[in-house]
């Protein structure tokens, strides 16, 4: 009973300032007293953050005041975000936190050697040390019992989220949190009970519905499909036009906008999209990060529909196999070999990253080294941010910067489409996202890109402009993965 007294009082202030920066910080802008339901799974999410910190300390106002600071965190990271890229923060942004330390210039963060970092870090470790010496600690006297409440207490916690993920408390979740709703349910409830709710439905959900089948068709030995990193037409920031786009209003057999379920950033939500062809609506709260759920292991990936119908699969990607995991994840959505950041050490960096011509002449070089049919998909990094002074010599402006990339882009798909000219191919390029720059804020655009699909060696067709989501193109390119391999008349076997 000692120890529930001397917790009360710092829990009640913990609640009452946390409630109060909310919605100081627009992450509450529902009455708080509108339903009591809603109110107490606010608090309630407030008071587990108390006792979680509780755990480590076995003090009060610390674990209190943690708590404060948390929230206040949390806040302030979901405001920055939302300005960015239009979302606030959602509890899968957590798994890339190791990404942070390994690659802070992805996430406009100086190192963790820098002064900027390590002063603040080091000055809070001096200032819980203090108060952890300062302040008393409630835990219970005599080895035994400090012991068994020091285990007991983060055993409780687990428990409760273990109970939250069935039976009757997982139930009274699901009838509370039916469905993602974002913006609604961070009014209603607050940021962290809507950051512990969405966690806790993600893993209780059942595996997504299957993707419908699409009518087959005759296939093509090569099919490329290239998902280029923040690539829009630069004509609708105001830039100069592109002879690229000349080309795929020209060339191409389909192009025209393509809806993404993502502005700035997420990747991997695209990218999921177009390789397995499953609409947003269908992932439920894996949605926000498709690679969480499954971690690749997609049945009906393009990668396996190609390998099942014996094409070589083949995943290029300049960039370190760490990022997003995605050495392991594209293993498991069933590439069988991977191309990645070891083996462009000597390629050329147009910026910080490998450019896109030199990526694009290595597609080309394993195209001509193929020994049969062949299914590659690639993604580009010399478009990534962040936008800032000292990417570029002499160019600091974050959309000229954009401009100079995004032109190298164009160059790129010039040379593909020239490449394959000669090829029974199939040649799919777009935009995973729109770029983070002042120039496009979130909303540009309804969060469209823009995309093109070229056929080779076939009968010619006039060029049509269809819109579609990113899972449609996804759906749209299975049909060019069909098992009919037979080569037409007078076509060399190199060429088949």
């Amino acid at each position: 009973m000692s120890v529930l007294a001397g917790f009360l009082a710092p829990l009640a202030c913990a609640l009452a300032l946390a409630a109060t920066i909310e919605a100081w910080g627009g992450a509450a802008r529902a009455p708080l007293g509108r339903r009591p339901g809603d109110l107490a799974l606010r608090l309630g999410a407030y008071a587990l953050l108390t006792v979680f910190w509780f755990c480590f300390s076995w003090r009060p106002w610390l674990a209190a005041s943690s708590t404060v600071t948390t929230v206040a965190a949390l806040v302030l990271i979901s405001r920055a975000k939302r300005a960015v890229i239009g979302e606030p923060l959602v509890f899968s942004d957590f798994a890339l936190l190791p990404q942070v330390p390994r690659h802070p210039q992805l996430y406009y963060i100086p190192p963790v050697t820098s002064p900027r970092v390590a002063g603040p870090f080091l000055s809070a470790l001096a200032g819980i040390a203090l108060w952890y010496w300062l302040e008393p600690s409630l835990l219970p006297a005599g080895p035994g019992r400090s012991l068994a409440a020091i285990v007991a207490l983060p055993l409780a916690l687990l428990g409760l989220a273990a109970a939250a993920t069935r039976g009757p408390l997982a139930q009274a979740l699901a009838r509370r949190f039916p469905r993602p709703d974002l913006e609604a349910d961070i009014a209603r409830v607050g940021l962290p009970a809507t950051l512990m709710a969405y966690a806790l439905r993600r893993r209780t959900e059942a595996a997504p519905a299957k993707v419908p089948a699409e009518p087959t068709a005759p296939g093509d030995p090569v099919v490329v499909v290239i998902q280029l990193e923040s690539f829009i037409d630069p004509e609708r920031l105001g830039g100069p036009r592109l002879p690229a786009m000349d080309l795929i209003r020209s060339r191409a057999a389909e192009y025209g906008r393509l809806r993404v379920p993502a502005h700035g950033a997420y990747t991997m939500r695209s990218e999921h999209a177009v390789l397995t062809g499953a609409a947003p609506d269908a992932l439920g709260f894996g949605v926000y990060d498709p690679y969480l759920a499954n971690g690749g292991d997609e049945p009906a990936s393009l990668p396996r529909r190609a390998a099942a119908n014996g094409y070589e699969t083949l995943f290029v990607h300049p960039f370190h196999r760490d990022f997003f995991q995605r050495a392991r994840v594209m293993e498991r959505f069933g590439f069988r070999r991977l191309v990645m950041g070891e083996d462009f050490a000597e390629a050329p960096r147009t910026g910080p990253y490998v450019g896109d011509v030199a990526l694009g002449r290595r597609i080309l070089a394993e195209v001509r080294a193929r020994r049969g049919p062949l299914f590659l998909f690639s993604v580009t990094m010399e478009n990534h941010g962040p936008w800032k002074p000292g990417r570029l010599p002499g160019v600091d402006d974050p959309l000229a910067q954009y401009l100079h990339h995004v032109a190298n882009t164009g160059r790129m798909i010039e040379e593909l489409v020239a490449g394959l000219g000669g090829e029974r191919a199939t040649l799919c390029v777009f935009g995973d996202h729109a770029p983070s720059l002042p120039t496009c804020r979130p909303g540009f655009g309804e969060t469209s890109t823009d995309y093109a699909l070229f056929r080779f060696g076939g009968p010619a067709c006039a060029p049509r402009r269809i819109d579609r989501t990113a899972d449609a193109l996804g759906r749209r390119l299975r049909a060019t993965l069909h098992a009919d391999m037979t080569p037409p008349a007078g076509t060399s076997p190199a060429q088949a």
